[in-house]
């Protein structure tokens, strides 16, 4: 499986939260899955980190890369093609960052792991 990480997922991954279910957990360590944060994550959590919304160990900048990094989950840049999706997005979710994410998903081919219900309201793959 290909999955994408919404940003809450993966911060509950680095940091051992409870919310974050055994299922998903395991999908994520799984060698046999491909497991991917968004350059848009990173993005989510730098700009609500500088709005105090967010508060993390370290300077996001590089607390996310090494968190990424060290848990072996690979970086998904944004093209061209992935944005071009949002004109085709219908607008059922209001979070930019999530339909961005989402149309990452369509375009790659992923499975997005997340617990927000919004995203179910699209036809894209969900963990």
């Amino acid at each position: 499986m290909r999955i994408l990480l919404d940003t809450h997922i993966f911060l509950w991954f680095i940091s051992g939260s409870t919310q974050l279910s055994k299922d998903v957990r395991d999908a994520i360590r799984d060698p046999g899955n491909e497991v991917y944060l968004s350059a848009i994550s990173v993005w989510e959590a730098i700009v609500k980190y500088q709005l105090g919304k967010l508060p993390l160990p370290a300077h996001p900048e590089t607390y996310l890369p090494k968190q990424r990094d060290l848990h072996q989950i690979a970086s998904l840049e944004l093209d061209e093609s992935s944005a071009i999706q949002l004109a085709t997005l219908p607008p059922l979710h209001r979070d930019p960052f999530d339909r961005m994410l989402i149309c990452q998903a369509l375009q790659n081919g992923l499975t997005i792991a997340t617990v927000d219900a919004a995203i179910r309201a699209y036809s894209v793959s969900i963990i």
